[in-house]
């Protein structure tokens, strides 16, 4: 009877322990649709180098903070803006110590690789008949676009005439930047405003970009943390140590985003 009592607490010692490591050999990574290519490299990176699962789950941020919001359990936090982030923070569920702005981005107008509405510059986008795909404006690079617009408006050399032009020749607005960059790929718009860093070197041939002038254009700030209900806070502050560190923001500068 003894001995079958010490083997039962072993059994229940040795199923709780290989419990506890699965637990621990898991992280789950919330991140903003535009750092798919980046983050994927940075989570194949960590994964040889810890031995930790990196569960990486892409959207819209707008779409990830209200899946946060809902119930969903996750490490860490990307967000594409600070407005997201921010709101996630006041309503308790980021471990606010932890947060951070980590790299950040600019907007371009990306184009067909053929080109069909020979789009040239800016002022291209306000002829009749340009089909332009934006984003929604709770999702951050639709708003980020809708701020160029209004510096565009603000500048007599455009004005609010061009920004009306511009907005009526949308024909879609999506809810991720990924979306818009495979419909400006396959050709069924004219133009879209997306990051710089959706320009890959994978997309290179497929698209090419529009520059936005310094003067209208804005910086996207890319914040990351903890969430409060993070099953292993301290794999994900590891992750995190990583990102920031000079291997996982030569990652990020490869793909086209800029150091803070």
């Amino acid at each position: 009877m003894i001995k079958e009592t010490v083997a039962a607490i072993l059994a229940i010692f040795v199923i709780a322990t290989l419990a506890g490591a699965s637990d621990t050999d898991e992280l789950v990574v919330f991140c903003a649709a535009s750092l798919t290519g980046a983050f994927g490299e940075i989570g194949e990176i960590y994964e040889d180098d810890t031995g930790v699962d990196v569960i990486l789950n892409f959207d819209g941020t707008q779409a990830l903070r209200t899946q946060v919001e809902q119930g969903a359990i996750a490490d860490v936090f990307v967000s594409a803006n600070k407005k997201h982030m921010d709101g996630l923070m006041a309503e308790g569920f980021m471990d606010n110590d932890t947060v951070s702005i980590f790299t950040e981005n600019r907007m371009v107008v990306i184009v067909p690789a053929d080109n069909p509405a020979d789009i040239q510059s800016l002022s291209d986008l306000s002829e009749p008949g340009v089909m332009i795909i934006t984003g929604v404006k709770d999702a951050p690079f639709g708003s980020y676009t809708l701020q160029v617009l209004d510096n565009l408006a603000n500048d007599s050399t455009y004005g609010p005439e061009y920004r009306e032009a511009v907005m009526s020749n949308v024909i879609s607005q999506e809810t991720s930047v990924s979306n818009l960059v495979s419909k400006i790929a396959l050709g069924e718009a004219d133009a879209g405003f997306a990051y710089q860093s959706d320009i890959s070197p994978k997309l290179s041939e497929q698209v090419s970009k529009v520059e936005i002038p310094d003067q209208y254009n804005v910086v996207a700030e890319y914040p990351l943390g903890v969430l409060m209900e993070a099953e292993n806070p301290d794999e994900a502050s590891s992750f995190i140590e990583f990102v920031v560190s000079p291997e996982g923001r030569a990652v990020l500068e490869r793909y086209g985003f800029q150091p803070v």
